[in-house]
């Protein structure tokens, strides 16, 4: 289904940090690609720098509509355009304040949405690809996750929107929506859940990273507008 690269290609990722970020910034790290990494403060950053030398790193916080709409990168073209940064907070309808879903909503839509604009250009210029890791809870909105699922129905829309919107320019839009998958996150929901964390029980982090580069490496007369992943029996 992939084709293996055969020039030096620039990715702009959200979420290397951890999880399915740092497995989608390794493997193409091990390729040779340049990384261009958004990071959500300067600690952070100097991490992601020190983990992946050659890479750009940028301090980001996509808690931040106004610094998100400021950033101007100086990028002539951009391969591919991965959103994997996420925030998750349960709690019933009853009881999530403002907060939580100002909060959530920035960060899980709205962030992406405006990356998304500042780099069409760019994005254009190569018919690179813009992928969205979304959830399984895009798809349904289970009891305690509803500020969540919210957010990820809506990137769901965002996607959609974009891959009509973009066609006439070249750019493909692809959303891959995982289950539950072993990362620091997972373990997060797991704890807010107050449940035992096993991550052999879930898809491995790396599993996600080769779907989300499979979206990028596919060859160019065809997109694969929806991949979704589950838990292996």
């Amino acid at each position: 289904m992939t084709t293996s690269p055969t020039t030096r290609r620039t990715h702009v990722l959200t979420g290397a940090g951890s999880g399915i970020g740092a497995a989608v910034a390794e493997r193409l790290r091990a390729r040779g690609d340049h990384l261009v990494l958004l990071a959500r403060d300067e600690a952070r950053a100097e991490d992601l720098a020190a983990a992946h030398p050659g890479a750009d790193v940028v301090a980001l916080d996509l808690a931040d509509p106004a610094a998100v709409e400021a950033w101007r990168p100086d990028l002539d073209g951009v391969d591919s355009l991965l959103h994997v940064a996420g925030v998750v907070e349960l709690g019933s309808v009853a009881t999530t304040d403002a907060a939580v879903w100002e909060r959530t909503l920035r960060v899980n839509v709205t962030a992406p949405a405006l990356l998304t604009r500042i780099l069409l250009p760019a994005l254009r210029s190569r018919r690179g690809t813009v992928v969205f890791v979304n959830s399984g809870a895009g798809l349904t909105a289970h009891p305690q996750w509803g500020s969540y699922a919210a957010s990820k129905f809506a990137l769901r829309a965002v996607a959609d929107a974009l891959r009509g919107e973009e066609a006439p320019h070249g750019v493909r839009v692809s959303t891959v929506l995982p289950g539950r998958t072993a990362t620091p996150m997972q373990a997060q929901v797991h704890a807010q859940e107050g449940a035992d964390y096993d991550p052999g029980e879930w898809i491995a982090a790396g599993t996600v990273a080769d779907a989300v580069i499979g979206c990028v490496d596919l060859p160019g007369d065809a997109v694969l507008a929806e991949v979704v992943l589950r838990p292996g029996p």
